[in-house]
């Protein structure tokens, strides 16, 4: 197979925000997950977990939206301030039936975010909430001046005011939000964005509901009338998408127990994605040419039953080799509509679908769904580079290319390319140009391991990345020819200078 990368062909900036992540009051996400008090014996941070917050620092975890989800539009942010002891509890209606305390909240999150160094996004509640409560949930947050919000906010033990740059006024408001027709939404929006001000030197990025899709329903209607009513009031759209391997959300199959076609097929379903962002931005194009309102996939990822024995609503699963490769595949399409695409956010962060981390009690994994953000993350802040590759899709299952890549350029002038081998059982030999320009290989990574290898508590490191050997690397005045193997199941990463 070959691929050609062009470094004379910079494209679009790659927004750091791509590779973001999603923390929702659902299951074992924040409690036992990311928050485990103050005065729990695993070794915490003002109750955040420091082995958590270590390892979201490596991947460079550029913004996590919280609190929702289906739960933002029911939560009510003054449930979550003040002394602990004190705060509501309340029936998580949502998921699982259970109770939530509210110990964690905003000020909760932004010192998760200031532990991490990411940004904020924050959803804010339409589907239950007033205009009024979301108007002063963001006066809370950032506004430096005498007031009532501003005051109770110092009152609460924070002086400063908190940078939020990141506000999502709803979610899924065709759904659990409302269940809105997007004409109404966009009247909605209007009106509640107007009252989202910028406090001193805070500058919100207002986030409007888009469409939740799927490939029977990828809902560009949605799209449509909100680009058409709103658009001139937003910075950016949402839109979510999730993968299944079936076509039946009441059965939609196990997160570690599949076969070969249904590997393939799950890949396939997370393919459209390009799709889907192709066709949704086609109709952003029409009313934003310059391509100034931001694409936000702030949910996305693999949705499977959930692990046998646990809570339903807590939606629980594995991950295996076959969500890294998913996340791989996403990930390069994300890159290539750098234009577009300018936020992402993978559901959910720990403990929840396709999760990055896994906890029980003081253990903890890294996913192979992990892995490949460590693998990608040399791609946050450069540019994409003009690139060709050959097509060669996997048999039966058209659409699903065995190769997928992208290809950057850092301000350093160092090139990153990463690649995927969807194949479950075929090594790909790879003949890789990049052209005009002699580079030597700075690194070289792989994941790989077979298409249902997971992690676990007995054996956290049993998928993990390792360096990759076989690497050859031949420059000449013309540009520089590298030839390598990618095994079945495989991501890499690359870099050169």
């Amino acid at each position: 197979m070959r691929l050609i990368v062009n470094p004379a062909i910079k494209k679009s900036y790659i927004h750091p925000e791509v590779y973001g992540n999603f923390s929702e009051h659902l299951g074992r996400c924040i409690y036992n997950g990311i928050y485990v008090g103050e005065n729990s014996d695993i070794p915490n941070v003002n109750g955040m977990r420091s082995d958590i917050v270590e390892a979201l620092k490596n991947i460079k975890l550029p913004v996590l939206r919280w609190p929702g989800g289906c739960f933002a539009d029911e939560y009510h942010w003054k449930d979550g301030i003040g002394d602990k002891k004190d705060r509501k509890h309340l029936i998580n209606t949502n998921w699982g039936g259970v109770v939530e305390d509210n110990s964690f909240g905003t000020h909760e999150f932004m010192e998760l975010c200031r532990q991490v160094g990411c940004e904020a996004y924050i959803n804010g509640n339409v589907g239950s909430g007033s205009v009024q409560e979301m108007q002063e949930w963001v006066e809370y947050m950032t506004s430096p001046d005498v007031s009532p919000m501003a005051d109770l906010r110092r009152k609460n033990g924070q002086d400063e005011p908190w940078k939020v740059k990141y506000f999502g006024v709803g979610n899924e408001n065709w759904g659990c939000g409302g269940n809105m027709r997007p004409e109404f939404y966009a009247d909605v929006y209007k009106r509640y964005q107007t009252f989202c001000h910028n406090y001193g030197k805070n500058r919100l990025y207002r986030i409007a509901c888009g469409a939740g899709t799927g490939k029977g329903n990828p809902n560009y209607a949605w799209t449509e009338t909100l680009m058409k009513e709103a658009g001139h009031l937003m910075n950016g759209l949402s839109l979510h998408y999730y993968t299944i391997p079936t076509d039946n959300w009441q059965h939609k199959g196990s997160a570690t127990e599949f076969t070969k076609e249904e590997y393939y097929q799950t890949l396939l379903n997370a393919s459209f994605i390009d799709e889907l962002i192709e066709k949704h931005g086609a109709i952003m194009d029409r009313y934003d040419p310059e391509k100034k309102i931001g694409m936000i996939v702030d949910e996305w990822g693999a949705w499977y039953d959930v692990e046998p024995g646990t809570n339903p609503g807590f939606l629980y699963q594995q991950s295996t080799m076959r969500d890294a490769l998913l996340a791989a595949i996403t990930l390069n399409i994300f890159n290539r509509h750098a234009d577009r695409v300018h936020m992402a956010n993978i559901a959910q962060m720990i403990n929840v679908l396709q999760a990055i981390v896994l906890t029980d009690g003081e253990k903890m994994l890294l996913t192979p769904t992990y892995h490949v953000f460590d693998l990608y993350k040399a791609h946050q802040g450069a540019h994409l580079l003009g690139s060709m590759i050959e097509k060669d899709p996997v048999p039966g299952f058209e659409g699903l290319e065995k190769v997928s890549h992208s290809a950057s350029i850092d301000d350093n002038g160092k090139i990153h390319i990463t690649l995927s081998n969807a194949s479950a059982d075929e090594d790909i030999s790879l003949s890789l140009r990049i052209d005009a320009r002699a580079v030597s290989l700075l690194e070289a990574r792989i994941l790989t391991g077979s298409m249902n290898q997971m992690n676990t508590f007995e054996d956290a490191c049993a998928v993990s990345i390792k360096p990759l050997s076989g690497v050859s690397v031949s420059p000449d005045a013309s540009g520089t020819e590298i030839s390598l193997t990618l095994p079945a199941v495989s991501c890499v990463s690359l870099s050169f200078e």
